[in-house]
């Protein structure tokens, strides 16, 4: 099958040759996702592995963010009304589990923001670009929640326990080019000069073996899956808990608010 690229709105979707483009598209709001484009995102996850057309997957953002991770209106939605939030116990699980599953390379393109979730897809990918000063960051913890949907997984595994914990309990952010010093992605450019960087080497994985370069992702992956699998419902059942203190309602209170929050620690 060949994926068709209309059926997605919160997603754009283009070829070049055999690597796909896909970029979140909400830049109005910095690509954060909703459950529309959450949705999308898994549907696409599920498609990649049947589309013969595909052989490498460029990940991005519309405008001027890679994603801002949560919907800060989603989460207080969730604040309201707790129940809705227990199918993520396994949502979450499961879009991890099929991005590690997608057998084509996927790149990151880091050309802005990229935050919570939208960090954890960038570093979950098989190689990450990021413009200098795109920031990248997991901040969770700021606004009351555990960093519980993949963040606790994936850090350690490219830095360290040591400063990943530095950068989970803070959520203090990081530049692409810090970034790429440390080693927690791959390469950081001008931004003028990140998508050709990006195009070529995409264009090289796509002109390789193809089912080497696959297998031989796969054979990685064994391992990170293993961990995720281990892991995320401990994480996301944290999340949940968390979702009901009074701290997490007084941050997203005050970002709606524009304000400075005021944590007690319940």
């Amino acid at each position: 099958m060949t994926i068709n690229l209309d059926a997605y709105q919160s997603l754009a979707l283009r070829r070049d040759g055999r690597v796909l483009h896909a970029s979140f598209n909400r830049p109005d709001a910095l690509n954060a996702f909703d459950a529309a484009m959450h949705d999308e995102f898994e549907r696409l996850l599920h498609e990649l592995p049947r589309d013969d057309s595909t052989h490498v997957v460029v990940l991005s953002g519309v405008g001027k963010a890679f994603s801002a991770g949560g919907d800060i209106e989603t989460m207080q939605a969730l604040i309201d009304d707790p129940a809705r939030m227990y199918p993520d116990l396994v949502g979450a699980k499961r879009l991890i589990a099929s991005f590690l599953d997608v057998p084509q390379p996927i790149v990151a393109k880091v050309n802005g923001a990229a935050m919570g979730l939208g960090a954890t897809l960038a570093l979950f990918s098989d190689i990450v670009f990021a413009a200098n000063h795109a920031k990248i960051a997991d901040p969770h913890v700021k606004v009351g929640f555990v960093a519980g949907d993949g963040g606790a997984v994936i850090w350690p595994q490219l830095i360290g326990y040591a400063r990943a914990k530095q950068y989970l309990l803070t959520g203090d952010a990081i530049t692409g080019e810090e970034a790429a010093r440390i080693g927690l992605i791959n390469f950081a450019h001008p931004a003028d000069e990140l998508d050709a960087a990006v195009d070529a080497f995409a264009q090289r994985l796509a002109g390789g073996a193809r089912r080497a370069v696959q297998w031989t992702k796969a054979t990685i992956n064994v391992g990170l899956k293993q961990l995720a699998a281990s892991m995320l419902d401990a994480g996301m059942a944290y999340e949940v808990l968390s979702n009901r203190t009074r701290d997490h309602a007084e941050a997203v209170a005050a970002f709606r608010g524009r304000r400075t929050p005021d944590f007690n620690g319940d």
